[in-house]
Order: structure tokens, then sequence, then C-alpha cells
């Protein structure tokens, strides 16, 4: 074990103490398969979103059977971290930094076990864990990475602890390239039951900790204490700009200035329950809080007013009301996730005016903790593990070449009869696609079922297109003497039939097909082009 180097800094709370490593409360996983082996493609492909109108009866325009927009697909999942003593982990937390995800995990109940998951994104066809950590006496709550350095935040027992002074935690670690430096390793304890929330920026690392805790600023270099405020029940932190929210159960939000001085309060009437995990999030000038059963609440960051409740969609069937909660919310862009425990990961867009729900992602388990950035969803689905989620937007420069298209609107059901000649542009999910015709899709596609291109068809792709689930095979057939012309991204959840005569043309040279199933190919059909065949089916 690693000798303890003691460092205090004066404060209004009892003295912090920092240690360095003590060993043998963290190990890494060294073994390659484990991490291999971690990431499962079993439910990949297509995601269906149960929309609004179908679940509450009302009207809309999914009722004339229009394919929806949102075209999103499920690239894999990630087992969470398990080792003896530590078999019921759960992610917590996700932050997402350029190619790289980081991942936090905890126990429920009164064990303090924990984990630590880093996925490298880069390549979205093959999510990879480039590094994973067990924590053996302290659960891991929240999660931030700035700098080289990851910092992880939780709680253990001070009793059962030989160094600890508080329960809560606050854990620096190096980390470069998606690997951690275990040999550059510092813990933090401060005052409060559990530390629940991170963030870390130019002027500070900022903490908040739950039950007669308090958010400390920390010097990023020393980790001395720079400022401090002693709050009730701190849930969450959220900071935009100068202005720094913090979600306390019992009062409801709580905005203070840059030093940590309250500037204003918005009340929330709402149970947050002990111990549950809620999140708030800025959006520009608005404050986005997960209410529990409430929803979501969206109020005016500057004069605290509600803007809007966004409730939860759906009641289902069989599942225990108090598992029927807002625990968490992400906003990118335009579009509002809500992680509503039993009842799913909710999607709704922001129309300027209001939040306009879509509906109710199709993804396995309950849904406790939710993250976006760029073109990811996190979603944290129980005994379902991580779920990435990439929302298949259409890059800028794909948007601009396809500027002279016209955008799809029509069915779920896309049929090009022989003697036709389309072309569209947009992102939507289709339930099949069948063509005999001639038909130009530019965009983002999603098809839930088959893709059909028959006798002397044309059907030509630039930008993304995905067919089927790893659990629900779908297929793409070229038939005789059609042509099928790629560019851009195209995967196949199923099998590349190409039929006598059929050819298939990658256009340009930076194509990739990923087809999860075979390519079965007739003697005399063609393969033109160059491209990155991803699991080498050609």
């Amino acid at each position: 074990m690693a000798t303890a180097i003691l460092l205090f800094a004066v404060s209004c709370s009892d003295e912090t103490t920092v240690f360095e490593n003590p060993e043998d409360s963290i190990g890494l996983e060294n073994d390659n398969n484990v991490l291999v082996n971690s990431i499962m493609y079993d439910n990949s492909g297509v995601l269906e979103i149960l929309e609004e109108d179908s679940i509450t009866g009302k009207s809309s325009k999914s009722a004339n059977d229009e394919a929806g927009d949102y075209p999103l697909t499920l690239v894999a999942q990630i087992d969470p971290p398990s080792f003896s003593g530590g078999e019921n982990l759960t992610a917590t937390d996700v932050f997402i930094d350029g190619d790289y995800a980081y991942v936090s995990y905890n126990t429920a109940g009164l064990d303090y076990k924990g984990g630590l998951d880093i996925v490298n994104i880069s390549d979205p066809n093959n999510p990879y864990l480039t590094a994973r950590a067990y924590s053996y006496d302290k659960d891991l709550n929240a999660v931030y990475y700035k700098n080289g350095y990851v910092y992880i935040v939780g709680g253990t027992d001070e009793e059962q602890s030989v160094l600890a002074t508080a329960n809560s935690v606050i854990i620096r670690v190096a980390a470069n390239g998606g690997r951690l430096n275990t040999s550059d390793l510092t813990y933090v304890y401060q005052d409060g039951f559990n530390a629940t929330d991170v963030e870390v920026n130019d002027n500070g690392i900022f903490v908040s900790s739950g039950k007669d805790g308090y958010i400390i600023q920390y010097d990023i270099n020393s980790l001395d204490i720079v400022n401090e405020a002693p709050f009730a029940d701190l849930r969450s932190l959220s900071i935009h700009n100068n202005k720094i929210a913090v979600l306390d159960a019992s009062v409801g939000v709580r905005v203070l200035n840059s030093d940590l001085s309250e500037a204003s309060q918005i009340a929330i009437n709402s149970d947050f329950r002990e111990g549950d995990k809620r999140t708030l999030a800025f959006d520009d000038d608005t404050i986005i809080v997960s209410e529990g059963s409430k929803g979501a609440g969206i109020y005016n960051a500057n004069t605290g007013n509600l803007i809007e409740y966004v409730p939860i969609l759906i009641n289902p069937e069989g599942v225990d009301q108090s598992d029927i909660v807002t625990n968490a919310v992400a906003k990118n862009e335009d579009v509002l996730l809500m992680a509503n425990g039993g009842a799913g990961l909710c999607l709704s867009e922001d129309q300027g005016n209001n939040t306009d729900l879509v509906g109710i992602i199709e993804l396995s388990g309950s849904t406790n903790f939710v993250a976006s950035k760029g073109d990811y969803v996190f979603a944290a689905s129980g005994k379902s593990g991580l779920q990435i989620i990439k929302l298949n937007r259409p890059s800028d420069s794909l948007e601009a070449s396809c500027a002279d298209i016209p955008i799809y609107s029509g069915s779920r059901n896309l049929n090009v009869n022989e003697g036709e000649n389309v072309a569209f542009r947009g992102s939507k999910r289709f339930n099949s696609v069948n063509i005999s015709g001639e038909l130009l899709l530019c965009g983002s596609w999603t098809v839930s079922n088959d893709t059909n291109i028959n006798d002397n068809a044309s059907f030509s792709m630039n930008g993304t297109y995905v067919v089927g689930r790893n659990n629900k095979r779908k297929d793409i057939k070229v038939n005789e003497n059609s042509v099928f012309r790629v560019e851009g991204n195209l995967t196949i959840y199923g099998d590349l039939v190409l039929n006598e005569g059929a050819t298939i043309e990658f256009l340009g040279s930076d194509s990739v097909v990923n087809i999860f199933g075979e390519v079965k190919k007739a003697a005399t059909a063609e393969v033109i082009g160059t491209f990155d065949d991803v699991r080498n089916k050609f």
C-alpha cells in the first residue's frame, strides 16, 4: 500500500484530507478478453419509436402511417463490470469527450462497490473498451474528464475504511488515450452522505454531496478547497457560463454565483425520494430538471418561472408505480431525452415555444440514466447494461449536397413502381423499401424489414442506410440485372443477396459496409468499387 500523504485546507467545514492511492481499493482489468466480450451486439440494429399517438390514442401524422423521424440505431450494449462481491453494478453517469466515453457504476443498497469503463467510440461500427477499473469499497456516482485526468465522485463507509475521513469521496486518476494510470491517483474526502456529482472547468473542480453535505470548489492542481457552501441534500449540479445550478432535494433548484453564494431559487414541489439519483441540465437560458413522477420541468434560468412540464408518456402494465419516474434528462440540440425508469427512454423535440413529445425508444430494461453528445446517446438500463445509440444525423456537407432534392414525406412502406424515377432527402424510419423503378435516397434512413431491389431496378443511397436488427435479421436483395449504388455507410443486420446479373457499386473511396449476416453472390453478380468491409464478408 502506498504511503498516505495528508494535505489540509482551511475551510468552514471539517478539514479535508487528501490521500495518495491506497492501491488495494481499486483494481484494473488486465484480461483483454473481458474487455472485448463486454461489448455485446445481440440487440443491435434499427430502433423503433413507440409514438405518442399510438400510446395515447391521439390522432397525428403517424396515424396516416407516415415514415417516422429519428432513424435511430442501437450500436451496442456494454455488460456492466462484475467482480466478487460486486456482481450487481449499474451505470450511474456517462461523460463524453472526443473519441471516448467515461462510464461510472455503483451498487444499489448498502454495499459500496463500483466500477469505471472507458469506451472508444471513434468508430461507430466498433466501439470497444480501452480500460475497466473495479472499486472494491466505494460507490462511483458521477464522472468527468478534463486535461488528462478522470474525476469520479461517490461514497464509501467511513467506519469501515482505514483512511476515509468522511463518506463522500473524490477520485482523480490520470488517463491518456483511453488508458488509466493508477500510479497517478489521488483520493479526497469531503462531508456529506455521498458525493453525487462533479464538473470541472478552468476555475476548479466542483463537487456536490448529499444529506448534510456541501458544494465545494477545489483547486484543479492542488485539490485545496477554494470555496464551499453547505446544503441539506444535493443530488446534482450543472454549470453554464458563470451560473452554477444545484438540485437540492429539500427545496428545488438553487442558482449560485461563481463564489457559491445563492443568487436565486426555483422552488419545486416534487418527491425526490431519499437516495434517488436526479439530474438537472442547463440549456442556454433554461434549466431542465428531473422531477420523479412528475416528469421533467423546464424553467427560465433567469426568472425561475416554470415554462412547461414534459410528462412521462407511458404507464406500462406490470411495472411498479415507484419505478415510473424521471431520473435523468439530457439535451442534444433540439432533442430532449428523459430516462423514465420502467417507462423507458422518452424522446421529445424542442419546437421553440414548446416541447413536442415524439415517443418511447424501443430499448430493453428500465432506463435510469441518459447522456447525449454529438451523434450519440448513452442510456443506462439496469441489467441490460449501458446501451449506445446513434442518432444518425446527416452531416452538414451531406445536407448541402442534397439540398436540391425534395424532402421525403410519405408512407413507412416505400414503394417505387416500374417506370418511376424518384429522389428524396431527409432522415426517416421505414418499415420496408420495395423498388421496381429508380430511387435515390440522400440522408439517413433505417428500415425495420427487408429492402427489395427488383429485376432491372436501380437504388442509389448517399449517406447512412441501416436494415434490420441482430435479433430480427432482415436482408437487402438485389435481384436480376438490378443495380445498388452505395456512397456512405451501409449496415445490414442480415444478408446481402446478389442474384444473377446484379451489381453493387461503391462510389468514391470512403464507403463503409457493415454486414452481420452473409454476402450471397451469384456467379454473374458484380461487386465494383473501393470500400471498407468492416466484418470481411466480401
